[in-house]
């Protein structure tokens, strides 16, 4: 498995091996060793999986957590394809305001991590493409908010040849001044007290 930074502090995307021969494929779309060499300690215990299923030019996000607590995810492509968008969207990171994107389809399996505090979207490129995630934090949905994906001052990457699917409250989503000036964002130091913290990383007994 391969790692790279993203454009936005500490989110990676990762790429593993995929063996194919005349059956099929195999793939292991989270490997510790990679994950710890990239990002410097374990994956998060895991507390929710999730999937969602969605048609072509469906766009979710831009989705964040309330932080604290704050949600990290891990998330890969199992059908279909997406353009998986991560936005940091901490006041007082380095990377306020950038974004980066990644492909996520089941021919490379690629992943990307997005750590607490960061902002999560993506564009399904294909119908019924399914988004498997991985999150640090069960769902509580007081705790969930959004951004607009169309704010022009982020300016992401959403294709001038789709009509983007919103939900209702993605459409009626703020922009990133305005959830500024209204106190919504998570801090970046926060951020990284939450992510450091020993309840975050630990595993079961």
């Amino acid at each position: 498995m391969q790692a790279r930074k993203l454009a936005v502090e500490g989110a990676f995307e990762f790429s593993p091996n995929v063996f194919a021969d005349d059956r099929g494929n195999f793939v292991s779309p989270y490997q510790e060793a990679a994950f710890v060499a990239a990002v410097g300690k374990p994956l998060f215990a895991v507390a929710q999986t999730n999937i969602s299923l969605s048609k072509r030019s469906v766009v979710r996000g831009v989705h964040f957590t309330l932080t604290p607590p704050g949600t990290a995810k891990y998330v890969y492509c199992t059908h279909g394809k997406v353009l998986d968008i991560v936005v940091d969207i901490r006041v007082g990171s380095p990377t306020y305001g950038k974004w980066d994107a990644v492909i996520l389809d089941p021919t490379s399996y690629r992943a990307s991590y997005l750590p607490i505090g960061v902002g999560h979207a993506f564009v399904a490129l294909e119908d019924d493409s399914v988004m498997s995630y991985l999150l640090s934090q069960s769902y509580i949905p007081e705790n969930e908010h959004a951004l607009s994906v169309l704010d022009p001052a982020l300016g992401l990457p959403i294709s001038q040849d789709i009509v983007p699917v919103l939900s209702e409250r993605d459409a009626a989503a703020p922009t990133l001044a305005e959830a500024q000036a209204l106190g919504m964002l998570p801090d970046y130091e926060t951020c990284m007290r939450i992510e450091a913290s020993p309840l975050v990383n630990s595993r079961p007994a």
